[in-house]
């Protein structure tokens, strides 16, 4: 399905009204810089950028590119855990391989998630980078999210009337809604308040372009600009701003962090629904001080999670526990010997062309290559093709003695 497939544009227009509020209904937009929480916010994006920066600085290359797979799934079960869907990574792993729960409900949920890290690789891969906040960028974001789901999650229930409507990808709302105490501006004015979204948030300084992917998150979930998806849309965009604005790698999120605050998370989205509350509350009609204390939570939370990740992957620590497990599984017969030594010097170079495996064990070839395929098969190792240099993983079943606490322990 394209982006400007006929029939999504008409579902998009039909009823659609436009009651023509106005554009400053949504302002401030952004923190200006004579606000009284100003200094405080710039401090805390200045810090976020030094901590991001050097933890991606700390880790070889193919360290990043396989933390950035895990970070994926982390993402992914964290953002759908806010909207209630529990599948854990394990799951979720499996579905990419095509290994679906018989349950339907379970596989739908495997599928969801299987589309939501599809959509999060995209964005990894640079498809917004310089179009994070635009309309096109938004709808094509929703587009590919909802165009992978199966159609049993591509409806929502309308609780007065119990009427089924069905989610069009892409496609902004035609009705109006309620999200809580909240009613967001009229399916017509939609477009007018993306519009004005995109060019608040273009070309910004990176200070700004910081506390935009804060400030920014709040707004377009106060737009609600499609009937459903919108929460992950949002911290898929808030992700997406920072890592290009940061380059952080793809190697930590802020949907662990939210998912583990979520009371706060969302009472802090519903105070920035609130009108301005007194004359010292800045000059918008929305409440600058509300969102002023979202961003600095959500910052604070960004900061929280890259200094979670640089504790678990700090190269001694890392390194002592992949080694241990590996020790472990040797003993237990469950690894040929020798298989911690290439673990371990894939670690350090980030990457090992594997007719280097004999020459560090100490074995002939053929035994080089039990090792290797052993470590494959455990999906301890990976590469591109059978002669292509092999590159650590990191498997989410492995995630509990690798990368403890990353998420909840998988219930047997």
């Amino acid at each position: 399905m394209s982006e400007d497939e006929p029939d999504i544009e008409v579902d998009m227009k039909a009823d659609a009204e436009d009651r023509g509020e106005s554009l400053g209904l949504m302002e401030p937009l952004l923190i200006g810089e004579s606000a009284k929480h100003r200094a405080q916010l710039s401090d805390l994006a200045v810090d976020l950028a030094a901590k991001s920066a050097g933890l991606r600085r700390s880790l070889p290359p193919g360290v990043v590119t396989a933390l950035a797979d895990l970070v994926r799934a982390m993402n992914c079960y964290y953002s759908n855990l806010i909207e209630g869907h529990d599948t854990h990574p394990v799951d979720i792993e499996r579905a990419l391989k095509g290994d679906y729960s018989t349950d339907p409900e379970k596989r739908n949920l495997q599928l969801e998630a299987k589309a939501h890290i599809a959509v999060q690789r995209w964005i990894d891969d640079g498809g917004l980078d310089g179009r994070t906040f635009t309309a096109k960028g938004l709808r094509e974001t929703h587009r590919r999210f909802c165009d992978l789901l199966p159609g049993e999650l591509l409806s929502i229930t309308q609780p007065q009337t119990k009427e089924r409507i069905l989610v069009f990808p892409g496609a902004v709302r035609a009705r109006d809604v309620q999200v809580g105490r909240h009613i967001p501006v009229s399916p017509g004015a939609v477009p007018r308040f993306l519009a004005r979204l995109e060019t608040a948030y273009g070309k910004l300084g990176k200070t700004d372009a910081i506390l935009a992917a804060a400030t920014g998150h709040h707004r377009l979930l106060w737009i609600h600009p499609f009937l459903d998806g919108n929460g992950r849309v949002a911290r898929l965009i808030s992700y997406a701003a920072l890592r290009e604005t940061l380059d952080t790698g793809g190697i930590w999120s802020v949907a662990r962090g939210l998912a583990r605050n979520e009371s706060a998370y969302k009472a802090h989205l519903a105070a920035c629904d609130q009108p301005r509350r007194n004359d010292l509350d800045g000059r918008g009609h929305l409440s600058e001080e509300a969102l002023a204390e979202f961003a600095a939570f959500f910052l604070k939370t960004c900061i929280d999670q890259v200094e979670f990740m640089e504790g678990l992957v700090q190269p001694d620590r890392l390194r002592d526990r992949i080694l241990i497990w590996a020790e472990e599984e040797i003993r237990g017969d469950r690894l040929p010997p020798h298989a911690g030594t290439v673990i371990e010097a894939v670690l350090y170079r980030g990457e090992l062309p594997r007719g280097d495996v004999a020459k560090i064990t100490g074995t002939g070839d053929r035994q080089a290559r039990r090792i290797t395929s052993a470590l494959i098969e455990r999906e301890v190792l990976t590469a591109e093709s059978t002669r292509a240099p092999l590159h650590l993983a990191f498997p989410a079943a492995l995630a509990p003695r690798w990368m403890p606490g990353l998420f909840p322990d998988k219930p047997s």
